[in-house]
């Protein structure tokens, strides 16, 4: 095991040159400081040195939060990880009972007074019936930014409580998403949907499908990568990246860290192998948003703390399945160019555009947050894309349907 101060260095790099982000970090977290006691947020924490990898990762803890307490965050530099669980927290914080307007009416009713309505029935809950027409329901206007309709959802589709035994719809943190502006929540709230559709279809893929994605991190020239690359190996874990990118046509990637030794083994743990996920109109970006949420991983089983994870996840042995995802042979980056890079206008456009390429005409936006606070809080939903695992009604889509179909 290194020593704290033998842990091999990243390459000196803005953070902002990697993310896609108006403020610097310190800019953001002197933007949120204040509103962090009125949202309950009690200690924000570094982590990393808790594991031998160097890479930063802080923790944002929310005691009467209505979801999960503990909130992790990662990055590149300690601004970065110390922004990213601050706004994590926030974000679950806020989307507990966010203060937004919302109307009571049937379906029926809305929609007669020629407002469009998207009931999401893709999200209700298992055992639970779907929106009838002349039902009462809590509504919330949200934007379809794709027809620029105003468009009504669920209310609780939108939140994230956990507080309700028996919740209508199901409820996650896929698309909730904060920025320094709407804009800047937006984008990455629909490249968060775009990775997790990315990831349910690969998952959906046989076996050998999954394996050929398998490659070399290093093939795609990056110092940063490089640098995160040289640190896990020194810490004596090994990494393993592949490309999930679906036919929305967005950088999308999932990596694997464990110890070097995983594949010798005669019997591993489930938490002996992490994983991280990440999407980006630049493959390095997505790929190092993958890294380090599989860094960010490990250190969450390490630390202990989180409240969603219980005893018996120690326990579990690790499935053949992601044994065999470190056995994969890696081979190099095909030559993709990085697409839209520019403005957060442009960015977002260029993912709006990739969209509507793939038959999506629908992504709407409900914005979380008073229109007069310093930052954003949305949860954007895009019912078309397949959705993580999760007690729903329906699994998949149709677009998991689809590559269901194709797989056998």
């Amino acid at each position: 095991m290194l020593l704290k101060d033998q842990m091999p260095e990243l390459p000196e790099a803005c953070s902002s040159t990697y993310s896609a982000r108006l403020c610097t970090p310190e800019e953001t977290l002197g933007r949120v400081a204040s509103f962090l006691p009125r949202y309950g947020i009690t200690r924000v924490s570094r982590l990393t040195g808790l594991d031998n990898i160097g890479v930063p990762v802080w923790s944002a803890v929310a005691p009467n939060a209505r979801s999960i307490v503990i909130h992790h965050g990662k990055g590149i530099t300690d601004a970065d990880a110390k922004v990213s669980a601050t706004m994590e927290a926030l974000e679950r914080a806020i989307a507990g009972s966010p203060s937004i307007d919302t109307v009571t009416a049937t379906q029926a009713s809305l929609e007669l007074e020629g407002r469009v309505v998207d009931n999401l029935a893709g999200l209700i809950a298992q055992g639970q019936n779907e929106v009838a027409n002349d039902e009462m329901l809590t509504w919330v206007q949200g934007r379809n930014v794709l027809s620029k309709a105003e468009t009504w959802v669920p209310y609780e589709a939108v939140i994230l409580d956990r507080t309700p035994e028996t919740p209508r719809f199901w409820q996650s943190s896929d698309g909730l998403a904060s920025g320094n502006t709407l804009l800047e929540a937006s984008l990455h709230g629909v490249l968060e949907r775009i990775e997790r559709d990315a990831e349910t279809l690969w998952n959906i893929a046989n076996a050998e499908q999954r394996l050929k994605t398998c490659l070399d991190p290093r093939s795609l020239l990056d110092p940063i990568i490089d640098g995160l690359i040289t640190k896990i190996e020194s810490a004596d874990l090994k990494l393993r990246l592949f490309d999930i990118t679906s036919d929305i046509g967005i950088a999308c990637f999932v990596a694997f860290l464990g110890p070097t030794s995983i594949t010798s083994r005669s019997t591993s743990r489930f938490i002996d192998v992490t994983k991280g996920s990440g999407a980006h109109l630049d493959p390095a970006r997505a790929t190092i948003r993958a890294i380090t949420e599989a860094i960010q991983s490990r250190l969450t089983y390490i630390s202990g703390a989180r409240d969603d994870i219980y005893p018996d996840t120690f326990e579990r042995p690790l499935p053949r399945e992601i044994l065999s995802y470190m056995k994969a042979e890696p081979k190099p980056l095909p030559s993709r160019k990085t697409i839209g890079l520019g403005p957060l206008e442009d960015m977002f456009d260029t993912v709006l555009k990739h969209l509507k390429a793939a038959s999506i005409d629908s992504v709407i936006v409900v914005p979380l947050t008073p229109t007069d606070f310093p930052f954003s809080v949305a949860k954007v939903l895009v019912p078309d894309l397949e959705n993580p695992p999760g007690e729903r009604k329906r699994r998949f889509e149709a677009r998991g349907i689809s590559k269901a179909l194709f797989s056998l």
